[in-house]
């Protein structure tokens, strides 16, 4: 497929992407049905009429869920991740389940047929709507684009991906750039989904220009843990929110999705909690996990103490041990603080500060706490406790999962939990309700 310049702007681009539209597609019913119109319209907002079926459920429920419901038609969402980390995987059980709706077509720069037929098989997915083609080149992809006119677009993956309107090596700036936006047009005039598979550098961000992150309308990130644990986080998304995560699990069938989250998040003890140990109910999304938070101290090394966490933002963990020493008399300045959380989860929210608190306290002091207590809070540099948002909820989820001593910031309605308004305060009930289980 040979594309010319454009003769009005010899934007290479814009002709591609005019080369590459059409007037009409064919739903899973065999009938034709109108797509956006390709010229500039003046149109009143008033009275533009959003379309029912604008989002594609894959009934994978953590996918779903980060992607805001689904993926929204005529949009396009870069998935990013490290390698091995299962972002084919996850993307070939994501075509098992969008065949349902219509075509699929899966785009493999990478692999042949034959190997992704074969992880099919493995992860048990019969393919009876799925197309796949295996080429880097543009030119093609549009020509079978055309011809599938797919429901969804699955590219594995964008650093493979070349065209011979651009004069360089796949993976370079232009060459990522030009592909991106000719399959993304396609797919915005056509009524279809896209997800572009992306690798990632060793510092952990999407490999290429930080342009291909702002010319696709979702940006998803797949993490691990260390363990089987996935998570899949949205750093970017037009259509949903960014503070949703999908939970995964790595199974001999692929990913599954996980339902109980506490299993990974909580470590189960026949024996005593040891010092440095805290549940904390935190909210990610629109869901409540409730986390173990660990901390260790030893005399540092150097003459002066060092934070370790990778897990929580270390200065958060350097600003609450300054409000520990302060205000609580917990010297840390010669201490190394580590800290983790528990299935490797990172978190950001400010609920986790009030258990970060008592963890370090617990593993400076070596008292350990009751293994029946969950904390929430926001700490503030006075040391007073803030309360945070779905304080009831959080608690609420807690007692759920068997946790009777439940410690939080004051608030109007203290009917569910101790309330504290004080650091202090806080260690000080923290260890009554150790005491309280020993008697």
């Amino acid at each position: 497929m040979k594309v010319q310049e454009d003769s009005e702007g010899g934007n290479p681009v814009l002709a591609l992407s005019k080369s590459a539209r059409k007037t009409s597609r064919t739903g899973p019913e065999g009938k034709s049905r109108p797509t956006e119109n390709t010229e500039s319209q003046l149109q009143d907002l008033s009275k533009v009429v959003p379309d029912a079926q604008s989002r594609f459920v894959s009934g994978i429920g953590e996918l779903d869920r980060v992607l805001g419901g689904g993926i929204m038609a005529s949009s396009s969402v870069l998935i990013g991740g490290e390698p091995g980390i299962g972002k084919s995987t996850l993307m070939l059980q994501a075509a098992g389940a969008f065949q349902t709706l219509g075509p699929v077509l899966y785009i493999s720069g990478e692999e042949g047929a034959h190997p992704i037929k074969l992880r099919a098989d493995r992860l048990g997915i019969i393919p009876s709507n799925i197309q796949v083609l295996t080429t880097p080149q543009l030119e093609p992809i549009l020509t079978a684009l055309n011809q599938v006119m797919p429901r969804v677009v699955i590219v594995d993956s964008i650093q493979t991906l070349m065209t011979d309107l651009i004069d360089s090596a796949p993976g370079t700036i232009n060459q990522m750039k030009m592909t991106v936006y000719g399959i993304s047009e396609w797919a915005r005039h056509h009524s279809a989904g896209v997800f572009f598979i992306a690798h990632v550098t060793k510092e952990g961000a999407i490999a290429g220009p930080k342009l291909i992150e702002h010319m696709v309308d979702a940006v998803l990130m797949f993490e691990h843990s260390g363990s089987e644990v996935r998570f899949l986080r949205a750093s970017k998304n037009r259509f949903g929110s960014v503070d949703e995560i999908g939970l995964f699990i790595m199974e001999e069938k692929g990913l599954e999705e996980l339902i109980d989250p506490s299993q990974v998040f909580l470590v189960e003890r026949e024996t005593p909690v040891p010092p440095g140990v805290v549940a904390a109910p935190i909210f990610e999304g629109s869901r409540i996990l409730v986390v173990e938070i660990q901390a260790l101290t030893i005399p540092a090394q150097v003459g002066y103490g060092r934070v370790y966490s990778d897990r929580i933002d270390g200065r958060r963990v350097s600003r609450i041990c300054a409000v520990l020493e302060k205000h609580a008399g917990i010297r840390l300045s010669d201490q190394d603080v580590y800290i983790n959380v528990a299935g490797g989860m990172k978190i950001a929210e400010v609920g986790v500060e009030l258990p970060l608190a008592l963890a370090i306290m617990s593993a400076r002091t070596g008292q350990s706490l009751s293994r029946h207590l969950a904390v929430t809070g926001e700490v503030s540099l006075s040391g007073e406790l803030r309360p945070v948002s779905h304080l009831r909820q959080r608690f609420v989820a807690a007692g759920e999962l068997g946790f009777i001593h439940r410690l939080g910031p004051k608030v109007t309605d203290e009917a569910r939990w101790t309330s504290v308004a004080h650091i202090s305060e806080a260690i000080k009930k923290a260890l009554e309700f150790r005491d309280k289980d020993q008697d």
